[in-house]
């Protein structure tokens, strides 16, 4: 066995495809060598912006020989089959095969294959070329007058099996046992004998080959430095990444900017100096407050300690940080409402009218839900009217990531109330499953009910036009928005009729509607103006209000994904919603949630076998004697103490369920279910439900059916699995 070691050195790889592209590498070459027939043991793989690297343990001399049968047509089939059946086994004439003998399907033709093994730098130098030659960059480039393409210029190749050079070409080029290490501080060719030695003899050129080790240097260096200031690092996980992926070398440098831009608001100089510079911010560690300090990320080992580096850093940064003061300053002068008057011209989108469009219609929406989320309905109002007017700042067209932070900030500045002020940032959030919700707890009640109305009026609008998320993509992000909605009713335990409020937000959608039509009928003469008017109209009414029974079950399906996600059964929801008229999401969850411990339960488990079983019973009786059993039995014709205990039992836990329902009580109301266990139990091993009397056995499937009866007030048990 051997190992195999595989470099392909090109001009820098943009590094938010380094990651990717190591584990396509060693994904890809792996998947070819087995389809090859060589099987391998452990792989590898590194980036740095210059290198993908891979190195394969346990690689054999060669693959196995193959003897194998591969079956044929049947003797006497057509010519067209035959010609099929040789052409895929490699045989020159029918001849070649053997007739294996069947008196029970006829005989018919068996090819024997013999493939003989392959020496692995044969079937090495083929996969590698393969892989090469059809590498999944997102981007990539010609050079030269070669068709080959890659990220950036291939510059050397280098592959060794058993520290023997495997010989093969990529784009002209001759692999080799040599590569080069750091551009600047190791740019010389070196040779290597194995990956050890490959490892070694990079560290000695300045290159670290494993991304985490250059992560792990960074950070320790940046605290270092942080500490030693006496200032706090400004965490921050995908710029570390970032900078391990611009820097074979990496050494951390600190440098200083002008007191005076820290007016401006830390988040907007921490975005400029992260986006133009890939810079750290750091911060007092008592006030947070961010400080006139950064540090960078250099990919040299500079002989003046690396002054003139952050010389030159600090320039850039002087400059950066001045346009975003200009633009801070700039935005000061146009207060808020100012702003949301430009949002009349910012298209939203096409169907849905404008940006102010859009707010008129959170605005409604947002009012409307106030009282859910014990906020001021005014206060609502308002923070919606001004949710969107920083999209047209000056700020956020320079930093789109600070939409909603700045639209806080500009309405902090002139007063405005601090519920209002929050809730313009917090609308946007939860921008994904792992961020943060407004909380009713932590004084957030505005800024809830404006997150709430903003997602609701993007799934309602867009559901309107047809625009609804498939399988292959959700380019509005719908989904996300479901979801959205979902935690933040969840965490705050809001009581919202999810079927009225989506009825709400569409009649929000419905009145923007009409009113465009009316604005664009008076723009337009003639019938076609007003054609043209009754046609938006038509949309409103038709389309608006039909959506949201579907949209209802969109809600439904990301419930389910949430809820499994937290290891919850999409059964359970399944058997919830099927009662019909759940929209409460919170309720929703409380019953699943009770349902779920009741069927863990022996009780539980048990009654669920025989609701099953009676349901069964129900469903043959009823296909054979083409009619239904549902509806009351007949008390008289009860005999038997087993099913005059049943019917009793029935009767107490519809009552009892029903109650406990009516005040919430969840787990209260599977107690009472639990009461049946015991009756359908010794019903069904004392009682003959097909009785040869026909007016017994139907009154005993009549009963059959009243335990299905009762379970329908708690969920529908013929939903639950098992």
């Amino acid at each position: 066995m051997s190992e195999l070691l595989l470099e392909l050195l090109s001009e820098e790889i943009p590094a938010r495809m380094q990651l990717r592209a190591a584990d396509d590498l060693k994904r890809l070459v792996i998947d070819g060598l087995k389809s090859r027939g060589l099987e391998v043991g452990e792989a590898r793989s590194f980036s740095t912006p210059r290198r993908l690297a891979l190195v394969i343990e346990n690689v054999p001399a060669g693959s196995p020989a193959i003897s194998e049968e591969k079956k044929g047509p049947r003797v006497g089939a057509p010519e067209q089959a035959v010609q099929g059946f040789l052409k895929s086994a490699g045989l020159a004439s029918i001849d070649d095969a053997t007739i294996v003998k069947d008196e029970k399907k006829g005989d018919y033709y068996v090819a024997k294959i013999e493939k003989p093994g392959r020496p692995a730098p044969e079937i090495i130098a083929e996969t590698v070329t393969d892989v090469a030659n059809k590498f999944p960059w997102p981007k990539s480039m010609r050079w030269g007058s070669q068709p080959f393409q890659w990220v950036r210029p291939l510059q050397s190749v280098l592959c060794l099996l058993g520290g023997k050079v495997v010989p093969f070409e990529i784009a002209g080029l001759a692999s080799s046992n040599e590569t080069r290490g750091h551009r600047f501080l190791g740019p010389g060719p070196f040779k290597v004998k194995s990956f050890a030695d490959y490892e070694a003899k990079l560290a000695e050129h300045h290159v670290k080959l494993d991304p985490a080790k250059r992560v792990t240097t960074i950070s320790e260096e940046a605290h270092a430095l942080a500490k030693e200031a006496k200032l706090e690092l400004v965490e921050d996980e995908a710029l570390l990444n970032e900078n391990a992926g611009l820097t074979e070398w990496p050494v951390v440098l600190m440098g200083t900017f002008d007191k005076a831009f820290l007016e401006v608001p830390g988040e907007v100089l921490m975005t400029s100096m992260k986006t133009h510079q890939k810079c750290f911010s750091l911060r007092d560690p008592k006030s947070k407050k961010l400080a006139n300090k950064f540090l960078l990320v250099s990919n040299l080992v500079a002989t003046d300690g690396g002054a003139q580096i952050v010389s030159g850093n600090e320039k850039v940064i002087r400059a950066r940080l001045s346009d975003a003061k200009f633009f801070w300053e700039q935005d000061l002068k146009h207060p808020l409402g100012e702003m949301a008057g430009k949002l009349a011209g910012i298209t939203f989108h096409e169907k849905l009218g404008s940006q102010k469009d859009r707010v008129d219609r959170i605005e409604e929406l947002a009012f409307e839900l106030a009282g859910a989320c014990d906020a001021d309905p005014q206060d609502a109002r308002r923070a919606a009217g001004l949710c969107k007017a920083d999209l047209v700042s000056e700020m956020v067209g320079e930093f789109p990531e600070l939409q909603g932070l700045m639209g806080r900030y500009y309405a902090e500045h002139v007063g405005t109330k601090p519920e209002i002020a929050r809730a313009i940032e917090l609308h946007y959030k939860p921008k994904g499953p792992t961020d943060v919700v407004p909380r009713e707890d932590q004084g957030d009640a505005v800024a809830v009910a404006v997150a709430l109305a903003d997602k609701l009026d993007t799934l309602v609008g867009f559901w309107a036009i047809g625009e609804k998320p498939t399988g292959s993509g959700d380019p509005y992000q719908l989904r996300r928005a479901a979801l959205g909605v979902i935690r933040i009713v969840l965490e705050n335990d809001l009581r919202l009729p999810l079927m009225t409020t989506l009825e709400a937000a569409a009649t929000s959608a419905e009145k923007a509607a009409h009113a465009r039509a009316l604005a664009d009928a008076k723009k337009k003469s003639g019938a076609g103006g007003a054609a043209h008017a009754l046609a938006l109209v038509d949309w409103a009414d038709r389309k608006v209000r039909s959506n949201s029974v579907d949209l209802l079950s969109f809600f439904a399906d990301r419930l389910k994904v949430f809820l499994k996600d937290q290891g919850k059964r999409h059964d359970l929801i399944d058997a919830v919603f099927a009662l019909g008229g759940q929209d409460d999401l919170a309720l929703i969850v409380r019953r699943v949630e009770a349902l779920d411990a009741f069927l863990k339960s022996d009780d539980g488990a048990n009654l669920l076998a025989g609701v099953k079983r009676a349901a069964n019973i129900l469903s043959i009786e009823e296909k054979k004697d083409k009619k239904s059993y549902a509806g009351p039995y007949d008390l008289a014709l009860l005999k038997e103490t087993e099913e005059t205990a049943l019917a009793a039992a029935i009767e107490a836990v519809k009552q009892d369920t029903v109650a406990a329902i009516q005040v919430e009580n969840f787990a209260g109301a599977m107690r009472a279910l639990s009461e049946l266990r015991a009756p359908v139990d010794r019903f069904f091993d004392k009682i003959l439900v097909n009785a040869d009397d026909p007016k017994i056995r139907e009154n005993r499937l009549r009963l059959l059916s009243e335990i299905r009866a009762a379970t329908l007030t708690v969920a529908d048990f013929s939903k639950i699995s098992g």
